[in-house]
């Protein structure tokens, strides 16, 4: 229980203030709620869908406008500000030290918001594509932010760390890598085959299941390449490329 409020606490805008253990089991239990916790954010999200076009009426674009809001406001734009900066320190095209001092600047640069912006549109065309096609939406809207959760899950637990400090150097100081790494695949591949069952069919969760390992791969390889390793900042924009990615595909397969 501790891990699940505490993935509530430090990745979503939801108040809870209350002081609570950070023990290794409790990190790791943090870690291991998280993708839970995302598939809980796209039930509160796929809620808004519902309100805006079942019971307000509103038309396609502005219910995914509202539903990416939801999203953003439900995160407190964690992942968002993490794709951002990652955008900033890429696009610099300077070396690996100075990406990494680029990440570490609250500051946001034209990169980032170019890169922001960029997200925000494809999110928006994503969403809207997929009302007019498809009205059984409500099990992806559980399943891709969970997907994408677990799949950064074991991106962080088996990357190197790109700089010895900050909240990512804290948090994997304090991890049960093979633990996370473990209880992420085997919740991965859970909710893989559960989405067949509900959906009659293995092969769409197949495919975003196979999207989703590809890539966790390319992206550990690119981030060590020009980062190092991993941070906050890289996890934050991994869910965020992974999502609007498993997004695209459903889009493709449906």
């Amino acid at each position: 229980m501790n891990g699940f409020m505490l993935a509530v606490q430090f990745f979503t805008s939801i108040p809870i203030r209350k002081e609570l253990p950070m023990e290794r089991k409790d990190v790791t239990g943090m870690y291991v709620a998280l993708p839970f916790v995302g598939g809980l954010i796209g039930l509160a999200m796929y809620g808004v869908l519902v309100l805006l076009t079942d019971v307000i009426g509103t038309g396609s674009l502005l219910a995914a406008v509202f539903v990416i809001v939801a999203g953003i406001a439900l995160t407190g734009g964690l992942h968002m500000d993490g794709f951002a900066d990652t955008g900033d320190a890429f696009f610099s095209y300077r070396d690996r030290v100075k990406r990494l001092e680029i990440l570490d600047d609250p500051r946001i640069g034209a990169f980032g918001a170019m890169s922001l912006i960029l997200l925000i549109v494809v999110k928006i065309a994503l969403f809207q594509e997929l009302f007019h096609r498809n009205d059984g939406l409500l099990p992806y809207f559980i399943a891709i932010p969970l997907l994408a959760r677990a799949g950064m899950n074991v991106y962080f637990s088996t990357t190197r760390l790109a700089k010895e400090k900050g909240i990512a150097h804290f948090f994997k100081g304090k991890l049960s890598a093979g633990k996370l790494m473990a209880g992420s695949v085997i919740m991965a591949v859970a909710m893989t085959a559960v989405l067949g069952i509900v959906l009659h069919s293995i092969i769409v969760p197949v495919v975003l299941l196979g999207v989703l390992c590809g890539s966790a791969i390319l992206f550990r390889t690119w981030s060590l390449k020009h980062f190092g390793g991993v941070s906050g900042d890289l996890c934050g924009a991994f869910i965020e490329g992974t999502e609007a990615l498993l997004w695209l595909v459903l889009i493709i397969c449906i």
